[in-house]
């Protein structure tokens, strides 16, 4: 759903963020784009509209965003850097084949790790890996075709 200026700068208000132009927009971009962008993806598109915008500005908005609580980092494969706002409880499961990272339901309250039954959890984070639906159906008619 797209979110309107207005609401946006409310919603970056309401959690003590100044809304600058350049911060509603990465926000928005990040509300509007469930691919978990990274910097780069956000600059890259972002950049077209706001000319004067830099990856600085990007990198620090993402900072102010994530140390407020409204987004997320998220570590792929220790090299791969991407940013969520949806703070939801939830998975993420990447393929191996086309790249995409796609969001899963997922209760981890209801997780019981025995082995960790005397720890603090600060973070949860489920993460899997593999081949999405979408591709095993390519591979497969391919298959079929030969």
């Amino acid at each position: 759903m797209k979110e309107s200026i207005d609401k946006v700068s409310q919603y970056l208000t309401k959690n003590s963020i100044k809304p600058s132009y350049p911060r509603i927009k990465i926000f928005q971009y990040l509300e509007e784009n469930h691919s978990h962008p990274t910097v780069d993806e956000i600059y890259n598109t972002l950049v077209k509209e706001i000319p004067t915008l830099s990856k600085t500005t990007v990198y620090n908005t993402l900072n102010i965003l994530i140390n407020a609580g409204v987004a997320r980092v998220l570590t792929i494969e220790g090299n791969e850097t991407r940013y969520d706002v949806d703070m939801k409880e939830h998975g993420h499961f990447k393929c191996e084949s086309c790249g995409d990272i796609i969001d899963f339901t997922i209760e981890t309250d209801k997780l019981n790790v025995m082995e960790l039954k005397d720890f603090k959890i600060n973070v949860k984070s489920i993460y899997y890996k593999g081949i999405c639906n979408e591709c095993l159906k390519y591979k497969k008619e391919k298959l079929e075709e030969e």
